[in-house]
């Protein structure tokens, strides 16, 4: 290590406090992280490519420094699809300073991994107060028993107003409005339970029947309306 001619000069003062760096909450108990390997717990992050045409969310279950587990979900841009896939593969077996120094393919995802390692390395996981923190699978259980991920979209003008497209329910087939022409309801299908039902050789008709819901004053409604039909 080189020093300038001016530090060289300096007199020793020497350093008082050897402290460490301050505790973080890690399942269940404080941690002075001192290294990679000293993270664990489960976190999310959410990142956004530079035209901020899509975004994902990432979430990672972290033991001692390595990825266990790995979801990734986008939205918004229809290569960003291909870039989780790819991201997927590439997590898991690596630590925290791996992923954050490996390119995941997409600017979204690299900067849902910027984000989740401050969670980490701050002890802001969701996990920080878990005894023994969170099992493997965890991950999982955010997309719900349809496996699919929570997603909610919505269009409306000023001329025609709101349409809801999908709700975490489902997908909406019919929206509900009173005597004013306003939304009191909407009819959906569970679409992840219904493809799993007609996968499992129930009829399309019979497995629609069976997961299409409905949701607020559906049954009073003046009249029905499609989303997706001028």
């Amino acid at each position: 290590m080189k020093y300038s001619h001016e530090v060289e000069q300096m007199c020793v003062v020497a350093k008082g406090p050897h402290h460490g760096p301050a505790p973080i909450p890690e399942e269940g108990r404080w941690v002075k992280a001192y290294q990679i390997t000293d993270i664990s717990g489960l976190s999310h992050g959410v990142g956004w490519c530079a035209p901020q045409q899509g975004a994902c969310k990432l979430t990672l279950n972290v033991k001692e420094g390595v990825v266990e587990e790995a979801l990734v979900e986008t939205i918004g841009c229809s290569g960003m699809t291909h870039s989780a896939a790819m991201a997927a593969e590439i997590l898991p077996g690596k630590t925290l300073l791996e992923c954050l120094n490996t390119d995941l393919v997409c600017d979204a995802i690299n900067v849902a991994m910027r984000e989740i390692f401050q969670q980490f390395a701050y002890g802001r996981t969701q996990s920080a107060f878990s005894e023994d923190g969170l099992p493997i699978g965890a991950g999982l259980e955010d997309l719900g028993k349809g496996l699919r991920s929570q997603v909610g979209t919505m269009y409306s003008t000023k001329a025609k107003g709101v349409r809801f497209m999908e709700m975490a329910e489902g997908y909406v087939t019919r929206i509900a409005l009173d005597t004013d022409d306003q939304v009191i309801g909407y009819e959906f299908i569970k679409l992840g339970k219904f493809l799993e039902d007609v996968r499992r050789g129930a009829s399309a008709d019979e497995a629609l029947k069976k997961n299409t819901g409905n949701y607020g004053r559906f049954t009073e409604a003046a009249k029905y309306i499609d989303p997706r039909e001028e």
